[in-house]
């Protein structure tokens, strides 16, 4: 394939906005996929995705393009729209000279949109505004195509305007797509260098390499060398995606493709490191990705503890797929052996779990999630914690200092009263409004962290019907009173479900903890004691009673004497049970406290 008729695209949007569906339709029109016989939303392949409607993995499609003037390749990547696989699409945009930017014509611009147009921007890529939706009854596709004017600064009129679902005009995006983005540079005369965006991996091929080569040509049989690990290795097949995985000959700058090395060890291979040919010396590296920080942290144990090495070649499998994703072990007093795993944020963190349930056929216990702290000693010393068990003694603690995050909401005009009250619970702090047009307002918030973790965004969709959308990226690190939260479970600290939490609030979180817990612990022979203590400061207590038997059913009448015998014995046998026996804890009551009540 010529170069000059290679061209890469994606196609970035909020969540919902019709992603998967165009990419459909841009496959049949290429005769990439047919219609008969295959399932909507072809390259959204994992049942989790199916099931809950959203892209969580980008995809890499190769189609092949016949028109007048030749035949062309289109290199196209379908990305994640939820602000948790943000990373997802920074990778993707590195890969692409290119980006589709697609709008619902009912919802107009929310605040994924304007995130993944910055992305895209950063990028340098030609990005190309497109309204999707133009058949449903509430579309204004002349109100949203002059926010985009108002917002972008792309003429209102040059805005392109598809149905996907139907495929109308989607024909005439492809040959606007060809005119107007660029052919991607490289020199294929220069040494061979390839940039790796994604990675999987295969039970009976290994590590599965998906890249895009920049300078050279890379061919079947080819020795090659990672430059960041300096490994060889023998490619033993080479191809491209049209959307299942075929073998060619040879890939050439500016196309995209997979490389298998039959690669077993999954820490071989990283995420933007850069493949180049072994006989090619003092290759300089492409520049690659930014490490992504992690926001959430929460512990992960094997059910039974026998399962902890499955659980390790889970979460490393799970790793390779998904580079925004990290673990290390750790053991705790109540659970065992296990992992402190950081994710971007909950929604990241469910998908996470249910991949390791799921594909890694490995029952597991989640405990509660805690965002990251900065920890000022009193000799000047500074450390992050992000579990609160490794919380310095609180005499050594000079400050703690919270994550903070600039968050965008998108709202509708009369909602803005409704989400200024919300973000002031929440600890909050304005920064500005911006009206996006004379409906639509983007207020500007400087929020902690922690308090956007687990329901503030399910009560912005409640407040404001599901018009509501937000985005947000870290800011800084700030001086907060923050204190632990311990909760003890019959005099014993269940060091999996202590938290970090605001002074003011350790009251309130406490007692709704310790209300939730009672409900999800079964009762036990002997009464179990649940309290809530910051420090030495016991600060909320609730108790489950005892299972009891009566026995002095079979006194009849006679001496009182002897069902007092028969009730001290008893008491006597709870006693003693106490002191050996041992509480369970089911899964259910650490993911309880996910849901604190206000």
């Amino acid at each position: 394939m010529k170069q000059e008729n290679i061209r890469n695209f994606c196609i970035i949007a909020h969540i919902d906005h019709g992603k998967s569906t165009l990419a459909d339709r841009l496959m049949e029109l290429t005769q990439g996929v047919k219609h008969s016989g295959r399932h909507e939303q072809a390259l959204d392949d994992m049942d989790i995705e199916r099931e809950r409607g959203i892209t969580i993995k980008a995809r890499a499609v190769t189609l092949q393009y016949q028109r007048p003037d030749g035949i062309y390749e289109l290199n196209l990547i379908d990305t994640p729209g939820h602000v948790d696989f943000s990373y997802e699409v920074s990778r993707s945009l590195a890969a692409c000279d290119g980006a589709i930017l697609l709008v619902d014509a009912s919802q107009g611009i929310e605040a994924q949109t304007l995130a993944n147009y910055y992305l895209a921007i950063e990028q340098n890529l030609e990005v190309i505004p497109v309204m999707n939706k133009l058949d449903l009854p509430h579309a204004r596709p002349d109100e949203v195509a002059q926010e985009i004017e108002d917002t972008f600064g792309y003429p209102a009129e040059d805005v392109g305007r598809i149905i996907a679902k139907t495929g109308e005009g989607v024909d005439k995006l492809l040959d606007f797509l060809v005119d107007n983005i660029q052919a991607p540079e490289g020199n294929i005369e220069a040494p061979t260098r390839a940039l790796i965006f994604d990675t999987v991996y295969d039970d009976y091929q290994g590590v599965i390499v998906y890249f895009r080569v920049v300078d050279g040509i890379l061919t079947k049989r080819d020795k090659i060398r990672m430059v960041r690990t300096g490994r060889n290795y023998d490619i033993v097949d080479i191809g491209i995606f049209e959307p299942a995985r075929k073998s060619v000959k040879e890939l050439q700058p500016g196309q995209v493709g997979y490389l298998t090395c039959h690669i077993r060890d999954l820490s071989e291979v990283s995420m933007g490191d850069t493949i180049t040919l072994d006989k090619f010396e003092n290759v300089e590296p492409l520049p690659g990705y930014q490490p992504m920080k992690q926001m959430v942290f929460c512990s992960i144990f094997p059910t039974d503890n026998a399962d902890y090495k499955a659980l390790r070649t889970a979460l490393e499998k799970l790793q390779l797929n998904d580079a925004a994703f990290t673990f290390n072990p750790i053991t705790s007093v109540a659970l065992g052996f296990g992992f402190r795993c950081g994710f971007l944020g909950m929604l990241h963190m469910e998908i996470v779990r249910e991949r390791l349930e799921r594909e890694g056929n490995v029952a597991v216990i989640q405990t509660a999630p805690n965002v990251t702290f900065k920890v000022v000693k009193k000799d000047g010393v500074e450390e992050m914690v992000d579990n609160p068990t490794d919380l310095p003694d609180p005499g050594s603690i000079e400050e703690i200092h919270e994550p903070i995050v600039r968050m965008q909401v998108m709202v509708p005009q009369e909602y803005i009263g409704a989400i200024m009250t919300l973000s002031q619970e929440k600890r909050g702090e304005y920064v500005r409004t911006e009206y996006i047009t004379s409906s639509k307002v983007m207020l500007v918030y400087d929020i902690p962290m922690a308090e956007i973790l687990f329901d503030y965004y399910d009560k912005l969709k409640s407040c404001t019907r599901g018009y509501g959308t937000m985005d947000f990226e870290f800011k800084e690190f700030r001086k907060g009173t923050l204190v632990k939260l311990d909760i003890l479970i019959a005099d014993e600290v269940a060091d999996a479900l202590s938290v970090i939490v605001h002074s003011e609030s350790a009251d309130r979180i406490g007692r709704s903890m310790l209300k939730t817990l009672k409900k999800e612990i079964p009762r036990h022979m002997f009464k179990v004691a649940l309290q809530a203590a910051v420090g030495a400061k016991i600060i909320a207590r609730e108790t489950i009673s005892a299972m009891s038997k009566n026995v002095t059913a079979k006194c009849y009448g006679g001496d009182i004497s002897r069902k007092r015998k028969l009730l001290e014995k008893q008491k006597e046998g709870k006693k003693k049970m106490k002191a050996i026996g041992s509480v369970n804890v089911p899964q259910a009551a650490f993911m309880a406290v996910l849901k604190v009540e206000d």
